[in-house]
């Protein structure tokens, strides 16, 4: 009798949130746990944010993204090093961290000066970074292909750090963007205040002397508004334009930051802006802004589109955070429970940030 030699491979599995295909739900799922290689760091999740831009992905139809499913969703990543690489350089087993999710090429000029959320070849990848198009951190572990992309959080609780990630650090850098225009005596408007305008409103006020006005169209988030040190606040109708233009004395604001992002608050940024002043459209909304020359915007308005933000950056909104300078406003959910976070964020129902968590 011959005998046949069999190896078996023993794997270990873990959960995670995917999406399968497009059109469909995420749902749970049980997947083999990642083993890192190389410079690759194995992060065992504690928190992990979801966002609107995790439901535009889930609700985007085939080819509407460069993705390819099934991957895993999170973008919004915090937890501790649970193994190393074997050529992993720097950190250590059991450091917490917050993970740069704008995974950019590594090679090109941008990524090489620091600005892989600018990467040169993004449209040429077929993802957009962790969990958009690569597996994210709705899961128990995420494999993360370089020590290089982890920021330490020191004991800042993980639930706070995750939504610094995305919500902070887009919030961070587009203000970082405006922040020439926003000194003694100038006012800023804060249309939209959910998970990244109630971090925008702390920003400001701990990093610029400007005024804060805050635009939604719900009155609890007006009041998470002026929690976050909103100093006025207004829902957002047909008269909101004349309202935030007699709060500046007649003149208009200095800076708006749209984090809705439709036509109805873009209109209303045009409306409120003094000339010269300063537009960053954050939100995904699919608004359109008509620029004609003469038209109905004010002269000298300087348009921007701030996509995520640099690994320095990241830093400042952790250290901002760790100084009691931020504070995330959440709700929590076991991983379980992913499907209800969904349609509570696609409904409006949640207050400041959503964050899945182990369970």
């Amino acid at each position: 009798m011959t005998g046949i030699g069999l190896t078996r491979a023993w794997t270990v599995n873990m959960r995670a949130v995917r999406l399968t295909a497009w059109g469909r739900e995420p749902t749970l799922a049980e997947v083999e746990r990642p083993v890192p290689r190389e410079a690759e760091v194995l992060v065992r999740v504690e928190a992990a944010g979801l966002c609107h831009s995790d439901v535009h992905v889930v609700d985007g139809a085939a080819g509407a993204l460069p993705y390819r499913p099934p991957f895993t969703l999170g973008h919004e990543v915090a937890g501790h090093i649970a193994a190393l690489g074997p050529d992993t350089d720097g950190p250590v087993i059991g450091d917490r961290v917050v993970v740069y999710g704008p995974w950019g090429c590594g090679a090109c000029a941008r990524c090489a000066a620091g600005l892989e959320n600018y990467c040169d070849r993004r449209s040429d990848l077929g993802w957009h970074g962790v969990g958009l198009g690569r597996d994210g951190g709705m899961a128990e572990y995420l494999l993360v292909p370089s020590a290089h992309h982890l920021v330490p959080i020191g004991d800042l609780p993980a639930d706070q750090a995750a939504p610094l990630s995305d919500a902070g650090l887009t919030s961070f850098h587009a203000i970082a963007g405006l922040r020439h225009a926003l000194g003694e005596g100038t006012t800023a408007a804060v249309i939209g205040v959910g998970g990244l305008g109630h971090l925008a409103i702390q920003i400001l006020r701990a990093t610029t002397p400007s005024h804060v006005l805050a635009v939604d169209i719900r009155e609890e988030a007006l009041a998470l508004a002026e929690w976050s040190g909103a100093q006025f606040g207004t829902l957002m109708k047909p008269d909101t334009a004349r309202v935030l233009r007699t709060r500046t004395g007649g003149v208009g604001v200095d800076a708006v930051l749209d984090f809705a992002g439709t036509t109805a608050t873009l209109e209303l940024a045009a409306e409120v802006l003094r000339p010269g002043g300063e537009l960053a459209v954050v939100g995904s909304g699919g608004g359109r802004l008509v620029v004609r020359k003469p038209g109905a915007l004010p002269p000298g308005l300087r348009l921007a589109l701030p996509f995520w933000g640099t690994i320095p950056e990241l830093t400042e909104v952790i250290s901002l955070a760790r100084s009691g300078a931020l504070q995330v406003e959440t709700e929590h959910f076991p991983l379980s429970a992913a499907p209800e976070a969904f349609g509570r964020l696609r409904q409006g129902r949640v207050r400041g940030r959503a964050v899945l968590g182990p369970g």
